[in-house]
Order: C-alpha cells, then sequence, then structure tokens
C-alpha cells in the first residue's frame, strides 16, 4: 500500500502546485472514516482508495482528482456525508465524489435494467465533468486486479462482462490505450482463463526460443533511420493476450498465422520526420499490400495519431511498425491525461468537449429506456473505423460495416430523415450499400422524405438506429392518435352525445391522463376500448350501444407502416360492417394479422390478446401458437364474418422454385394476373446455376383464391414447385 508521503511526492513530481495539505487531509480522512474495515483479499479497506488515488498519480492527474479518488467511498461506506466532504475539501472534490458515489449504489443492484440505468447515470455524470470518469475507471481497474478474491464466480462474471462490454471501451474512446488493454486482458482472465492462458504459453515459447530477436530488429530499425540522417527511438511491446485471442477470432486466424503480436514503435521529433522515416522503411524493406493506415492525416476519434505499416522487415520477418511523434505517443498512452495542463490550472473539465460523447448524450435524449440507450451505446463504442469523406472534403469517422444511412446520420439528424439516395465516389448507389475506407460520399435528399422502419435492420450506428426508432414511434404514435380520436367521435355519436375536445380534456383525471392525446392513442392501440370510453364518463347511462368500427379508419394509416398500426374491431352485436371482418372481438380493439402464418378468409383462426398491442389474428395450425400455449387464458375464439359485396385485399405468401432461364418470371406474374391476383413483394431466397427459390407475397381475396393460383402455378412448365409459405 502506498503510503502517506509516497503519495505526495509522486505528485508533487509532476505537479510543483500541488496543494499538499489537502492532499494529507485527504489521505488522513479516508484512513480514519473506513477504519477497521477489510476487503475479500483481507487488505485494509483503506488499501483501495489509496491505490486508486496512485493509478490516476500514474496517469498525472491534478490533486483534485487524486483527492476525490482517496474520497470516492466514504460516503457509500462509512458515516461520513457529502456535507462534510463540501465543509472539508471544498464544493468542486464534494461534486466529483458524490457523482462517484452515485453510481456505486446503483452498482449494487445487479439486475440488466440496474446495469442499464448506471451506464446512463456515468453518462450524465462524466458529461458534466469528465473526471468522474478517470476516477470510476481506475476504481474498476483495481477492483479488477483484485477480482480473483471474490469467492462468487457469478459475481465475477457480471463484473468482467460489464468491464469488457462498457469500461474499456470507453477507455478507448478516452484514448488511454494503456488502461483499456490492462482493462479487457483482466476481463479476459476471468471470462476464458483456458484460452487466456494457451496464448500466453504460445507468446512465452516463441519469445523465449529468440529472446534476443527483438532487440536486433529494434537494433537494425535504429541503425536504418539514422543511416537515413533522422534520429528515432525504437521500442517494441508485445501485445496483450487478448488483443491476440481477438485478432485471432476476428480475422479467423491461427496463431501460428499472425504477424504482428510485436508492435514496434519509431518515435520521432516532428510530424515531417514521421513520413520521413516512412519513406525510408518502405524504401529499405517490402511493404505488405493493404497494411499501411494514415492515423495522422485522419486521426481516430479519440484523436489518436500514428503511422501504421506492415513490412517484411529484418531477418524476413513480417512486422507491423507504428510511427509517430512523442506527443502523439503520449497521447496514445494516456489519452485524455496527456492533455492536463497544470500551469493553466485548467484540467479536462467539461465532457462536452468530446464529439463521441455529444453522440451519447444525443442518443440518451432521444431513447425510451435505459436499455435501449444501453444498446445503442453498445454499439456507438464498438468502432473497428472506417474514414468517409464529405464532397467538401470532412472526415467522418463510421464503424465498420456502417452504411449510407449511417454516414447522413453522423452528419445531421436531419440530414438523415430525408436522405432518398446517395453517391459514393460519383456513383449512385443503394442506402444500404457499405461504405470503405476513403469513400467519398454524396446524400440525395428530399424535403418529403421521410424514415423508412427497414432502415433499422442495416444500419449499424448507435446514433442512426435511435434516431429512426424515434422517427417511427412518434409517427406510429401519430397514427393511432388520429386512429383513436376517430374511435371517440364515432362513439359518441353513436351513444347520443356531442363530441368535442373541451368535452375530453374535462374527464382527464378519470383516465390518469395529462393530455387528450394520451387517451386516444390508448383508444387507437387498444388498450382502452370504445365501451369503456363511454363507461368511464358517463357512468350512469346504459343507453348507449356498443361502438362500432368502420373502413376508413383503417385507410387513414400509411401503407407503410399498416403491419405497426391497429384497425378497429366490429361491434359486439355484429349488427354493424366491420373494417377487420372478424367476430368475436370487442369493439374498439387493435387488430393485427400476425406476419408468422398470414390468414386468409377460408383458414380457422384464433385470437391471442398481447398486452400493451392489440389482438393477434393466427391460424389454428401456426407453429407460433406452441410459444403461447402458456398463456391460454389469453386466447379468444374468432370467426371470419365477410361482406360478400366487399370481401377485402389479403396478403397470402408463395414458396415457389423457378427455372433459371429467360422468360421464367415472366410466366410467373403472367399466371398470378390471370388468376387475378396482383404481387406485392417478391424476394430471391436461394440461387443456383439452374433455380432459384422466390418468395413471393400475392393480394388475394381468400384461401380458395390464393389456392386456385398455387394450383396455376404448378401447372407451369417453367415453374417447378410452388408452396403456401408459412412463418
Amino acid at each position: 500500500m502506498i503510503r502517506q508521503f509516497e503519495l505526495v511526492e509522486r505528485v508533487a513530481d509532476y505537479d510543483s502546485h500541488v496543494d499538499e495539505d489537502l492532499l494529507n487531509r485527504a489521505y488522513v480522512f479516508s484512513m480514519k472514516a473506513h477504519g477497521s474495515q477489510m476487503r475479500a483479499s483481507g487488505d485494509p479497506y483503506f488499501s483501495h482508495p489509496v491505490e486508486v488515488a496512485g493509478i490516476l498519480a500514474d496517469y498525472k492527474l491534478d490533486c483534485a482528482t487524486i483527492v476525490t479518488a482517496l474520497l470516492h467511498d466514504t460516503v457509500e461506506d462509512t458515516v461520513a456525508t457529502i456535507e462534510q466532504i463540501r465543509e472539508l475539501f471544498g464544493e468542486d472534490i464534494s461534486r466529483l465524489v458524490d457523482g462517484v458515489t452515485k453510481l456505486a449504489k446503483l452498482e449494487l443492484q445487479p439486475e440488466a435494467n440496474q446495469q442499464a440505468e448506471n451506464f446512463r447515470k456515468l453518462v450524465l455524470a462524466m458529461s458534466d465533468d469528465i473526471r468522474v470518469l478517470l476516477v470510476k475507471l481506475a476504481d474498476r481497474l483495481h477492483n479488477m486486479q483484485t477480482l480473483n478474491f471474490l469467492s462468487s464466480k457469478e459475481k465475477r462474471q457480471r463484473i468482467a462482462t460489464e468491464t469488457m462490454e462498457i469500461y474499456a471501451p470507453l477507455a478507448e474512446r478516452l484514448g488511454m490505450q494503456r488502461l483499456k488493454q490492462e482493462l479487457e486482458d483482466l476481463a479476459f482472465a476471468e471470462q476464458n482463463p483456458d484460452a487466456r492462458e494457451s496464448v500466453r504459453r504460445r507468446l512465452e515459447f516463441l519469445y523465449h526460443n529468440g529472446e534476443d530477436l527483438q532487440e536486433r530488429i529494434d537494433a537494425e530499425l535504429e541503425d536504418t533511420c539514422e543511416m537515413a540522417g533522422i534520429s528515432v527511438q525504437v521500442s517494441s511491446r508485445i501485445k496483450t493476450p487478448f488483443s491476440i485471442w481477438h485478432k485471432m477470432q476476428r480475422d479467423h486466424v491461427t496463431f501460428e498465422q499472425l504477424s504482428d503480436t510485436v508492435a514496434f514503435r519509431l518515435i520521432v521529433d516532428t510530424v515531417a520526420d514521421c513520413y520521413r522515416v516512412l519513406g525510408v522503411v518502405h524504401g529499405r524493406y517490402k511493404m505488405v499490400p493493404g497494411r499501411f493506415k494514415d492515423y495522422i492525416s485522419t486521426p481516430k476519434a479519440n484523436n489518436y495519431q500514428s503511422l501504421h505499416t506492415t513490412v517484411i522487415g529484418p531477418e524476413n520477418r513480417r512486422i507491423e511498425i507504428q510511427i509517430r511523434t512523442s506527443k502523439m505517443h503520449r497521447v496514445a498512452e494516456l489519452g485524455v491525461a496527456a492533455h492536463w495542463q497544470y500551469k493553466q490550472n485548467v484540467g479536462p473539465g467539461d465532457g462536452g468537449q468530446y464529439r463521441w460523447l455529444q453522440g451519447l448524450l444525443e442518443i440518451l435524449e432521444h431513447a425510451q429506456s435505459s436499455e435501449e440507450f444501453l444498446e445503442h451505446t453498445k454499439l456507438e463504442m464498438y468502432t473497428d473505423q472506417v474514414f468517409c469523406f464529405t464532397p467538401r472534403g470532412g472526415v467522418i469517422a463510421l464503424p465498420r460495416g456502417a452504411t449510407s444511412v449511417d454516414f447522413a446520420y453522423a452528419l445531421h439528424t436531419d440530414i438523415g430523415h430525408s436522405c432518398v439516395g446517395s453517391k459514393v465516389n460519383g456513383r449512385v448507389a443503394p442506402l444500404r450499400t457499405q461504405l470503405r475506407n476513403g469513400d467519398q460520399v454524396e446524400i440525395l435528399r428530399s424535403k418529403k422524405a421521410a424514415p423508412e422502419p427497414s432502415w433499422e435492420s442495416f444500419v449499424v450506428t448507435g446514433k442512426a438506429r435511435a434516431a429512426i426508432r424515434r422517427f417511427v414511434r412518434a409517427e406510429q404514435r401519430e397514427e393511432y392518435r388520429k386512429l383513436g380520436r376517430a374511435i371517440a367521435e364515432k362513439a359518441f355519436r353513436e351513444s347520443r352525445h356531442e363530441f368535442s375536445d373541451r368535452v375530453m380534456d374535462n374527464v382527464l383525471p378519470l383516465f390518469d391522463a395529462t393530455t387528450v392525446d394520451e387517451i386516444y392513442v390508448e383508444l387507437g392501440q387498444g388498450n382502452l376500448t370504445s365501451r369503456n370510453l363511454l363507461a368511464k364518463i358517463f357512468p350512469g347511462e346504459r343507453r348507449w350501444r356498443a361502438s362500432s368500427a368502420f373502413g376508413a379508419i383503417n385507410r387513414m394509416i400509411p401503407a407503410r407502416l399498416r403491419r405497426n398500426s391497429a384497425s378497429s374491431a366490429g361491434n359486439a352485436d355484429g349488427n354493424a360492417k366491420n373494417a377487420i371482418p372478424i367476430q368475436g372481438l370487442t369493439p374498439g380493439q387493435a387488430v393485427h394479422y400476425a406476419e408468422c402464418c398470414h390468414p386468409l378468409p377460408g383458414d380457422r383462426i384464433v385470437g391471442v390478446v398481447m398486452p400493451g398491442k392489440g389482438i393477434d389474428i393466427h391460424t389454428i395450425d401456426c407453429a407460433r401458437l406452441a410459444d403461447l400455449s402458456d398463456d391460454r387464458d389469453n386466447w379468444i375464439d374468432v370467426r371470419w364474418e365477410l361482406d360478400p359485396n366487399d370481401p377485402g385485399i389479403y396478403v397470402g405468401r408463395i414458396d415457389t422454385v423457378v427455372s433459371n432461364q429467360p422468360g421464367s418470371l415472366s410466366s410467373l406474374a403472367s399466371v398470378i394476373a390471370k388468376n387475378m391476383g396482383n404481387i406485392s413483394n417478391l424476394k430471391v431466397t436461394d440461387r443456383s446455376a439452374d433455380f432459384f427459390e422466390l418468395q413471393v407475397d400475392v393480394e388475394v381475396a381468400d384461401l380458395k383464391h390464393l389456392t386456385n393460383i398455387i394450383a396455376a402455378l404448378r401447372a407451369t412448365p417453367d415453374i417447378s414447385s410452388a408452396e403456401r409459405l408459412r412463418g
């Protein structure tokens, strides 16, 4: 354990303005507060905050951060209060301690939703002052270093997973590469100890047999540069077991196929020297194609800068070389801590200066729940990056696999909402096109455009996914509101009451609602029926009839959202015409045709109540019903009731195999058209030299209509088979 005078001396070595009295008082206060408390390792509990302070001192952080580290557990684990901290150590330190304390309280809850809430609080805290995150990362590092002393394997696994998924990516985003790698390797040792030990033994064997190999390569690289008149400092380091294992998994290679288990760093004085050294290295050794990256002209999101290249180097070894200045090296190792300005007494302070953090705050603002926020921010933080350019030369960093839609939302949410197409390197490309390093992307926009729900299936950035979900939710809510208002108007009219917004405003307390729109949305979603609406508003009356549904409602909803929206069911006595031709439903309930079985008139059907959504209509033989068998109380008996004058249009799905030859698709479409069907969607699911398989959605009147189309398809020479598709 670091002694009091040792800690003060370590801080004074890099900060001549350190408040030694403040450090001493914090050390003594924390030691007395924790008293005889012990850790799982058997060490005095006080050793933990001291070690956390020592970790932060290694990163040369300011006095206030070191004091916060010493005090960060006092409010949570002792009788000390935040008021005492404020009185003894000032407002700034008490605010930092309070931020870390609130996070610690949340971490005591192991449930997934509490982990999500914990992370949400962390983002808010570090947006106010990034030093909260620095203390939290150092705290997590020391806890991981002593993780083996916890007796509960389940708890160790949970902490290791949280470290790998949240804290290591955050450390990387701050540019603290050394801390990130140590967190990853410690978590890896808990999550997959056998794999880590296997990699460690192979590394030990490899470098034990060639003990002076690194030194020989270091010396030759240094001599090569000095012969060209460039002063260079050469160092090398063996990569961590986790980084090696991760690359083996990502690239699907064996340990023997890896060539960069060691990274050789060439540190020079200026940026110009970086490029001169690159020229010398490439002039002396053969470069491996596709392995050069220039992070100096296009830095990573965490301000990391370096030139990376792989060459067939000394002794015919394939080696990875990183070329950077001394300043770049400090930033690469220490990240945000390298920017601390002691003489001006200025720290990182406001986390708003980090663009990636602003992105997290935007996602936080739009996320509907803590769990959704955690999902999106995990996507945002795991970034194996590509760099793309705007037409004006701006650089946009995106995760690997990002599409033109991700690019549009990275520019601005409004650009994402209004994009209708893209040009990649001057050529028109689909919005789902995956971008590559160096692509120039131009987004094509339209004022009338709107995000498609299907975009969510191919975007990879958290910002894009959150924005699309938010827009679609808002549009669906508006459709539910319109639908609910129409149901309310119809119910009032049929019960011979006058409908007005003022009347609805007066009954808000009856529904625990703050706005009338909330009531309309509940009606539109089917959570509130028209019968219950009238019963609450006019409890003394029984003269009104149940409100019937009406076909016009379904036509209000845009076709692209209709699958996600609801329609109203018929009235209780079945006398009125129904928009949904099904008997057995409560008036006003939202009804959805299940896409797992595509029920058609003529199928035997069953209704399943889905809380918060309405009723799903399934065929009686639908495989999905087996998964819902535990909730048979939610099953209702329903049946078709068609209007012979207006049978309606329904979608049946056909799986067909056709010959891979000219005219076969024309034959397919012609047969369906001749039998009065209409193709609403077509998808190729498999293709070979002789045949290809198609999934065809056809608009039909009923099951008999679909059966006739399938029979006609089977009789067509170009079509090998045709079957009704379920699921």
